[in-house]
């Protein structure tokens, strides 16, 4: 019977990846709480119409995985975590004590074409500052990015974020005769430039309804690098980043919109210079979408980020972590039927003294067990054998430096602890 294959776009997290997954966890929440924020998640399942509340139609009619339950409503596989975050604020209401700092790391599927980079299921960095409406609030969440960037290696000749300001951008596109309806739908043209030749992209926005003059002027607005300089939001944005020692990762980018609808000020994504991706982050202000759910006014600020491009970037810098997989320090060997209750003991016995101890759980030959500990980088073996049971002994051998020595059982203890804590 041939093996049964796994979903497409979903992945097997094998003990390496899910080492790599864990140490990405700690990474990202000794970054958040560096700047104070506290762990939240959501469920993974939600009612349709939370999305289809403000995120865009593309998330939620072509990337979402959506089916009815039993009652006939309409469920979704959470493609994201800003709508869920909402509705919990909303659901509190005045019971919450503003400003929340509040982050999460955790599982999410979107129905998209697998690539480099990309998978259906994926797990994503989500975090946000509610109840502020300041650029320095937004300041402080591209801090938390470049704080987590500087721990992992990521520096800034490696990685940028780009940052623009949808209010100027709308102000830019009003000022060339773009208005109305037409301003979220040359948002999302705007999001799409990347994606597509210059001459498919032109006749896209032809077709999405800007004329000749208006495009020719939507082309000289996406060239200009300066005009961030014309927004007080933007110089005090600029500004506050500087002195929360992250500007050396920004520049401005008048090209970054964010394709989704709920997006009203600061938008930003973080991509890495060789350009072998399009975004390693991306975030930016949300103030409308609390009370579209039906809560208050509140403003909000937030971004996310995927762990699969995260790790691809790394690894093309060469800077991925060195993991070891295996977390035992020590491995209790065994010789013989006769031998299994004292090697079992002994191990008891360390584990109690506080040390993470794995048993070899059959008697083979003792390079054999040698070997397992090597490959699995357990840098300690205690050693049974038929001599030491007899002479009430062990012998503990350093896997690293290839030294073995033999002593008595009741030195073992003292004898681990010189060795682990040298």
């Amino acid at each position: 019977m041939p093996i049964i294959q796994p979903v497409r776009g979903t992945r097997d997290f094998y003990p390496e990846d899910m080492a790599f997954r864990q140490w990405l966890n700690n990474q990202i929440r000794e970054a958040s709480a560096q700047f104070g924020y506290q762990e939240f998640d959501g469920p993974f399942l939600e009612r349709l119409e939370l999305y289809a509340a403000k995120s865009g139609d593309e998330l939620v009619k072509e990337q979402s995985y959506v089916f009815p339950d039993r009652s006939g409503s309409m469920i979704a596989l959470r493609p994201e975590l800003t709508p869920s975050l909402a509705r919990m604020v909303a659901q509190r209401g005045k019971g919450l004590t503003l400003p929340l700092r509040w982050w999460s790391f955790g599982p999410f599927w979107r129905y998209e074409r697998k690539q480099k980079g990309r998978s259906r299921e994926f797990f994503q960095w989500n975090i946000d500052l509610i109840g502020v409406d300041t650029p320095e609030a937004d300041a402080e969440l591209v801090a938390v990015a470049a704080t987590l960037f500087r721990n992992v290696g990521l520096t800034a000749d490696m990685i940028r974020i780009k940052v623009n300001n949808r209010r100027l951008a709308e102000k830019q596109l009003q000022e060339i005769g773009i208005q109305g309806e037409l301003l979220p739908i040359t948002f999302r043209l705007i999001d799409r430039q990347d994606r597509m030749t210059p001459d498919a992209w032109k006749a896209y926005a032809l077709e999405s309804g800007l004329k000749e003059d208006q495009f020719k002027g939507l082309v000289k607005v996406l060239e200009d690098l300066e005009a961030w300089k014309s927004s007080p939001e933007m110089l005090q944005y600029f500004k506050a980043v500087e002195a929360l020692g992250a500007g050396e990762y920004l520049d401005y980018d008048p090209t970054v919109i964010r394709g989704l609808d709920y997006y009203t000020g600061t938008v930003y994504e973080a991509r890495d210079v060789k350009g072998n991706h399009r975004s390693i982050l991306g975030g930016g202000r949300y103030d409308d979408l609390v009370s579209v759910v039906g809560g208050d006014l509140i403003p909000a600020t937030g971004f996310a980020m995927g762990d699969v491009v995260f790790g691809l970037v790394l690894d093309e810098n060469g800077i991925a972590p060195d993991l070891r997989v295996c977390p035992a320090d020590i491995l209790i060997t065994t010789f013989e039927e006769s031998s299994k209750s004292i090697s079992i003991q002994i191990a008891t016995e360390l584990r109690e003294a506080g040390y993470r101890v794995e048993w070899y759980p059959e008697p083979v030959r003792l390079q054999r067990q040698l070997k397992y500990a090597d490959r699995n980088e357990i840098p300690l073996v205690v050693i049974i054998g038929p001599d030491e049971m007899e002479s009430d002994k062990v012998s503990l051998k350093d896997m690293v430096s290839g030294e073995q020595k033999t002593f008595s059982r009741s030195d073992l203890l003292s004898r681990i602890k010189n060795q682990l804590s040298g």
